[in-house]
């Protein structure tokens, strides 16, 4: 009979074959490659949080969690990240999917999803939680190639880029920067401040302060990314995380995370321009951001930024604080980006 409880040392080798038999063996080779990286979480304990459910000594499912703090309206909470249940091939469709969510729902004041399956968006409607939240995405192209698509033929991409050319370099030309920016190794006290000054601004957010933000983008061992902050009567006016990648139709530069007052249009109009300057030099095609909060994407739009269509959802339930009916309706109070959960990962 299966057993769902949390996770114990003693599980490990047993996730490590369930991961072997459901990925092969470069998933097991890359989950013990993240495992003392997810030790250090600052929000976690010393083992990653799973779900599991044994039958036996076996392991035949799970349901790994990243935990997290979050700011909701006010309130501090801990809160859990999940891409969703893993369970393994013949004991699917057996209800130990849904099994594993109804009990990370009941044991987490907020529960958080991104890259969950069809599957399981099904399961988790079917237990009337609120439907997924879009996260906008937004483009600035800097060349011609910016608005290629690799399903596109190649005569379409040549004739898109022709006729949007004109446009590219009116909206893509380089802006001064209007104040002084720095590219820093690591995240200092002083971050902590600034979250303190800009916590009560969303509605929704994961609380970034030094610990987190240094766990999150400058220790994960697969994955690099540069930093850069603003810096304002000494103080930290805001901070950005940004990567430059190479994908089929050009190379892109993304805004993985950021923070600063919403309200402050010259601190988030500085922030981008720093990331301008660094696409180009890594000679990156196009821009791309992800953020829900409305004010921040008013002043990327200002900036040069055009919205799209975004390929990226979240599943947000809130159990620990009560919030209105409307709270689900839309993120434009909230402050998520790419850089939060495992969405860029």
């Amino acid at each position: 009979m299966a057993d769902i409880q949390r996770f114990s040392p003693d599980d490990r080798r047993g996730l490590e074959l369930l991961y072997r038999r459901t990925y092969g063996h470069e998933a097991v080779d890359r989950l013990r490659f993240l495992w003392d990286w997810a030790r250090r979480n600052p929000a976690a304990g010393l083992e990653p949080p799973f779900w599991v459910v044994r039958e036996g000594p076996t392991v035949v499912a799970a349901c790994p969690l990243a935990p997290v703090r979050i700011t909701v309206r006010g309130q501090d909470v801990a809160g859990t990240w999940s891409a969703g249940p893993l369970v393994v091939s013949e004991r699917q469709r057996q209800g130990l999917g849904g099994a594993l969510l109804r009990a990370w729902d009941r044991g987490t004041g907020v529960a958080l999803g991104s890259g969950l399956s069809e599957a399981t968006h099904a399961r988790l409607h079917e237990m009337r939680w609120p439907k997924p939240m879009t996260v906008p995405c937004l483009v600035k192209p800097l060349t011609r190639r910016a608005l290629r698509r690799p399903t596109w033929p190649v005569a379409v991409n040549r004739l898109v880029s022709a006729v949007t050319l004109p446009i590219i370099r009116v909206v893509g030309r380089l802006q001064p920067l209007r104040e002084e920016m720095q590219a820093v190794r690591r995240f200092e006290s002083d971050v902590d401040g600034l979250w303190a000054r800009v916590r009560g601004r969303f509605d929704l957010a994961i609380q970034r302060d030094a610990k987190y933000l240094n766990w999150k983008f400058l220790e994960p061992p697969h994955v690099r990314y540069q930093v850069a902050v603003l810096r304002r009567d000494h103080e930290i006016a805001g901070y950005i995380v940004y990567r430059h990648l190479r994908e089929p139709q050009g190379r892109v530069t993304q805004i993985v995370d950021f923070l600063a007052d919403p309200g402050d249009e010259n601190a988030v109009a500085t922030l981008a321009g720093w990331v301008d300057r660094e696409a180009r030099l890594e000679d990156s095609d196009k821009i791309r951001c992800y953020a829900t909060n409305a004010d921040f994407r008013r002043i990327l739009r200002r900036n040069g930024f055009f919205v799209v269509k975004s390929d990226v959802a979240v599943t947000v339930k809130v159990n620990a604080v009560d919030v209105p009916k409307d709270f689900y309706q839309s993120g434009d109070a909230w402050h998520v980006t790419l850089g939060d959960g495992a969405l860029d990962h």
